[in-house]
């Protein structure tokens, strides 16, 4: 069993917020937290694996009440120097389980945490947590990768996922099991510590489209919305990933 505590540890939290640039970039963050917001309908929202808070923190500063479910001690530490418990309330569990409350109108889990949960199983049970977490008609929004198996040269199980300098992102492939595991590389003069270069690996979960629309039935979900991006294009066959918003139209399940 993968220790995501050893994953997400002080070292991977301390370096996991890159204000401005990548996945903190506001041309990205920006149309999430909108798209967000809206789908909250004026109430409230919870996160699972809220991390640091990169969209928390600004989705409350946009209005909406928000609560969240976070595994990692480290990564909750780091969203504690910025934020306080009494204005995002956060639960330190497994999100298959934790409890944050009931009668939101949104949950959501972004940027492709839910392949964090490395069994089927696990990842049906996170659709159904999210259900007991909702008002009737309440929303479910994940935001996922699509697997580029089509990418991976015949005989070869892996494929370079980015290329630029000081980093290297390689996914490895395990297709029996959908299991993928990032190696991150980092190297160059901007390594903090002397070293040549850094490591680190963390493994997945692949799932795709089809097959997450059925774990949304088992909860009680219809799909209601895909786009490509949060900026609500079009999905595709081409498409690198996807934005699936569910809506709680059964009897959330116990």
């Amino acid at each position: 069993m993968v220790d995501q505590q050893m994953i997400w540890d002080e070292d991977a939290a301390r370096s996991y917020d890159s204000p401005g640039e990548g996945m903190f970039d506001p041309a990205v963050l920006g149309p999430t937290v909108a798209t967000l917001a809206e789908l909250a309908a004026g109430g409230r929202a919870v996160e699972f694996a809220i991390g640091t808070g990169r969209v928390a923190i600004p989705l409350a500063d946009a209005g909406v009440e928000v609560a969240g479910i976070e595994l990692s001690h480290a990564m909750l530490a780091r969203l504690r120097e910025k934020v306080g418990e009494d204005r995002i309330p956060v639960v330190q569990g497994d999100m298959t389980t934790a409890s944050a409350g009931t009668g939101f109108s949104l949950a959501f889990l972004v940027f492709n945490t839910i392949s964090n949960l490395l069994t089927q199983d696990e990842q049906v049970e996170c659709f159904r947590n999210a259900a007991r977490h909702l008002a009737p008609g309440g929303r479910f929004v994940i935001e996922l990768w699509v697997p580029q198996l089509r990418s991976l040269p015949p005989g070869h199980d892996a494929t370079v996922e980015v290329s630029e300098p000081g980093y290297l992102l390689v996914d490895t492939y395990d297709t029996l099991r959908q299991h993928v595991v990032s190696h991150h590389v980092r190297f160059g003069a901007d390594l903090e510590d002397g070293h040549e270069a850094r490591i680190g690996r963390s493994p997945h979960r692949y799932i795709w489209p089809s097959e997450l629309d059925l774990m949304a039935r088992l909860a009680g979900f219809e799909l209601e919305s895909r786009w490509a991006d949060w900026d609500r294009s079009e999905f595709t066959a081409d498409s690198r990933s996807h934005v699936s918003v569910y809506r709680l139209v059964g009897p959330a399940p116990r």
